[in-house]
């Protein structure tokens, strides 16, 4: 395959991980900091949108698996929505004068729903575009590493764009001297136009330089397609190990803002050339330029150990350095040990995420080689609908057990003691419960390396025996 395709592919997870970072990590803190939302209802809100969204993620799997084009199944969708998912994120971080519950959720549901279907069919395009799995992994491997180098360019952008777009230049002062994340509505949303436009550029070319190159067809009806994804045990251990690696990640980033806001900047100062380190903008790009070390090393892990064994590895050390996450103090010193953990703990979840997309592609190859037919975007709109749960899940518990904590919203409020441990525990012994929870979940997963080796060669001699009959 052409290093073309390759960062092709990558483009269009390099864009849609823009979005889905700052939808994760900083539309909480916009609607209930900016917006004007109660943490109670912003919970609500993120919990049902996201439900919608991700039920709607099988219906567009089944879509994309019957579509027939000459550009192929899946790569018109890149082009048809690349418009509609820019316009969705701005108006996502548009603050109307009336009426905000109503456009909170009618935007959400809009912005979501052009996601799944830009989305679902982009995932899908993975296993169609190589019938080799360990490509695949290389694939993955492209993808994440972009998605992750568009993460890194969006949050380490965001808060300097908002800040420069507020004209009121009224961001509060943090103890470390540090202009703190503006609030002003206009600025928000001049600053997604920025990045809503690299998103919009991204997906075309991920179009343009990306190919089909293996045939599959969905032979049997809907309803059979879904009966036999839910008969599929691989898939539903599948599920809930991606759920669970996307709860984890979710937690720890919906918090970062609050927990910064609220707790290191009103503690840590550095001095010097070093201050501007003290953000949750650079905590978090830190972390996604560490994702993209874990991605180079998922793809020789899992070729020497395994995919199953890489993903309970590395989800093994998260629980660790979470717990330990827990007790680090909010001094400078302790703050070089938080920066240095978190360079760990992205570099484990790098590794985590293409292993999760690679093993959908196995799950995808093993069901049609079972079951007789191919229901690649079914099989990957479960990918995205656990991912969407996680985030739905996610971001509604922060908000809630901000609000439970009695996490206060606002402007310039000192947090309680309680609140402060809430903040704390949010980052720590939260996400290192759910890393368990996934361990405990892929230990039952049956494709290892040697049954994906087995399946692969089946499957190759089948697909071979039917482009045979059908040329005859």
């Amino acid at each position: 395959m052409k290093l073309s395709e390759k960062i092709g592919y990558g483009f269009g997870d390099m864009s849609s991980s823009m979005f889905w970072k700052l939808f994760s990590y900083f539309l909480p803190f916009f609607y209930s900091n900016v917006f004007g939302l109660s943490l109670a209802d912003a919970g609500v809100l993120m919990l049902v949108t996201r439900i919608w969204d991700a039920v709607s993620d099988p219906m567009m799997g089944i879509l994309a698996d019957r579509t027939k084009t000459r550009w192929g199944k899946y790569r018109p969708y890149l082009l048809f929505f690349a418009i509609p998912f820019a316009v969705g994120g701005i108006l996502l971080f548009t603050t109307p004068e009336n009426g905000k519950t109503i456009w909170a959720y009618v935007t959400y549901i809009f912005m979501m729903t052009v996601y799944t279907g830009i989305n679902v069919p982009y995932g899908s395009l993975l296993n169609v575009m190589t019938a080799d799995s360990d490509e695949k992994s290389v694939l993955s491997s492209y993808r994440m590493f972009f998605a992750y180098g568009g993460s890194f360019i969006a949050l380490f952008a965001w808060e300097p764009l908002c800040n420069m777009f507020d004209k009121t230049k009224v961001a509060v002062e943090g103890a470390s001297g540090l202009a703190a994340i503006s609030t002003s509505p206009e600025a928000w949303q001049k600053a997604m136009i920025v990045i809503a436009t690299c998103c919009f550029v991204l997906f075309v070319l991920c179009f343009l330089l990306t190919k089909e190159h293996v045939h599959s067809e969905s032979t049997v009806s809907v309803g059979k397609d879904l009966g036999l994804l839910v008969r599929n045990k691989p898939w539903w251990l599948l599920i809930g190990a991606a759920l669970a690696s996307n709860l984890f990640n979710t937690v720890r980033g919906t918090t970062t803002a609050y927990f910064f806001a609220d707790y290191i900047q009103q503690l840590v100062a550095l001095d010097g050339k070093w201050a501007f380190l003290v953000s949750a903008g650079i905590f978090l790009s830190i972390g996604e330029i560490s994702n993209m070390v874990g991605v180079v090393l998922a793809v020789p892990m899992s070729k020497h150990l395994g995919k199953k064994s890489t993903y309970m590895i590395s989800m093994a050390a998260l629980v660790g350095l979470s717990i330990a996450f827990f007790f680090l103090p909010a001094t400078p010193g302790g703050y070089w040990s938080m920066l240095v953990f978190q360079v760990i703990i992205s570099t484990f979840t790098g590794v985590i995420s293409p292993l999760v997309w690679s093993m959908y592609a196995d799950v995808a190859d093993y069901s049609e080689l079972k079951d007789g037919t191919a229901s690649t975007g079914l099989i990957f709109s479960s990918a995205s609908m656990a991912q969407k749960f996680g985030g739905a899940f996610g971001g509604a518990a922060v908000m809630w057990m901000l609000a439970a904590f009695g996490y206060d919203t606002t402007a310039g409020a000192v947090q309680t003691e309680t609140a402060i441990t809430g903040l704390r525990i949010l980052m720590s012994w939260v996400p290192a419960a759910v890393a368990a929870l996934s361990i405990l979940v892929v230990w039952f997963y049956p494709l290892t390396k040697k049954k994906m080796e087995g399946v692969q060669v089946e499957l190759a001699a089948k697909r071979a025996e039917t482009a045979e009959s059908a040329g005859a």
